[in-house]
């Protein structure tokens, strides 16, 4: 060979093979690193998550297309332009319910939407249960509908000299989920107190494969994260030690799973041997079910525009509503 020759180290092919290579295997890196890691990391019961799984156009009041449940109320139940009306807010899985009461009693330039959110003007809103207990405590709305408040929001709203008021209008199962694929069908209540413990590591010890057990925990203040701190009782959570590799396990409210996410990758697990079904909830064999409530502020008990809604929600009318949407009625 020449001195002026190149090396077969410098010539560009194989440049360009080394620079191919450095590029595939940077991205497959960065694909394993996703996956792995930061995939994991998206809480997919959580607020991006539940403002990408419901999309609010489809449960607005007033337009022919909504999904929303539309049972027309009487003249005397309706509210006349003039008048006072409240403010209703509430959490995500229970926007079709109070966007359907909206539908039946209010007149139809008391909403407003922008395509994304409602208007600032607005007398329906959505904040998710953690905005909706701010917004009553703060006077922004008058009623919210929501499962019970935390320690934190009834704590809050003490601070602000207010109590609530919490009507019962219906029934919800709080449910456990887990990845269609995973073989477990059924779990006991002492079992999911195991796994949230962290007695429980692994998927074989409650009868299912030797993955490890994944345990993911809701966000403080949302309705979930409530309902299951009171599920846990006095059994302390432990931080899960295979978030990141393990196979998961979450928990909500059984419409939120079925009747508005309706993702076909996530299974409901039965519990004590019972399916969360709406006849298991009515008739009270599902073991972990409560009601969610209409709440106000106490102040405003008499008030005749609060008082509208309420007997409303609570009319046979409502409760059509709340069947229909997917709860359980009270009746």
């Amino acid at each position: 060979m020449k001195k002026s020759d190149k090396s077969f180290y410098e010539r560009p092919l194989f440049q360009f093979i080394i620079i191919f290579a450095a590029a595939a295997l940077f991205i497959i890196l960065n694909l394993g690193i996703y996956n792995t890691f930061t995939r994991r990391l998206i809480n997919p019961y959580g607020k991006t998550m539940q403002e990408k799984s419901i999309k609010i156009a489809d449960y607005l009041p007033f337009k022919d297309d909504s999904k929303i449940v539309k049972i027309p109320a009487s003249n005397e139940e309706k509210f006349t332009e003039g008048e006072a009306m409240p403010v209703l807010d509430g959490a995500t899985a229970l926007l079709p319910v109070y966007s359907a009461f909206f539908n039946s009693l209010y007149p139809e330039n008391t909403c407003s939407f922008d395509g994304k959110d409602f208007g600032a003007e607005s007398l329906l809103q959505k904040r998710n249960t953690a905005g909706a207990f701010k917004a009553l405590a703060e006077n922004k709305a008058d009623i919210i509908f929501c499962a019970k408040p935390s320690k934190k929001q009834l704590e809050y709203a003490k601070e602000k000299g207010l109590e609530f008021v919490m009507v019962p209008i219906g029934y919800e199962a709080f449910v456990f989920i887990v990845n269609k694929d995973n073989p477990v069908e059924n779990l006991s209540v002492q079992q999911i107190k195991d796994i949230y413990s962290g007695k429980y590591e692994r998927w074989s010890e409650v009868g299912g494969d030797d993955s490890k057990i994944a345990a993911l925990i809701r966000a403080e203040g949302s309705g979930s994260q409530t309902a299951m701190i009171s599920f846990m009782q006095d059994t302390p959570f432990a931080p899960s030690k295979n978030i990141f590799t393990g196979r998961a396990i979450g928990y909500s409210f059984r419409y939120y799973i079925s009747g508005i996410v309706g993702d076909s990758n996530i299974k409901l697990l039965s519990l004590e041997g019972v399916k969360p079904t709406k006849e298991n909830i009515r008739n009270k064999t599902y073991p972990v079910f409560s009601n969610f409530y209409a709440i106000y502020r106490a102040s405003d008990a008499e008030k005749k525009d609060i008082k509208k809604v309420i007997d409303f929600a609570l009319s046979k009318k409502g409760q059509q509503i709340v069947e229909e949407t997917g709860y359980v009625s009270l009746d």
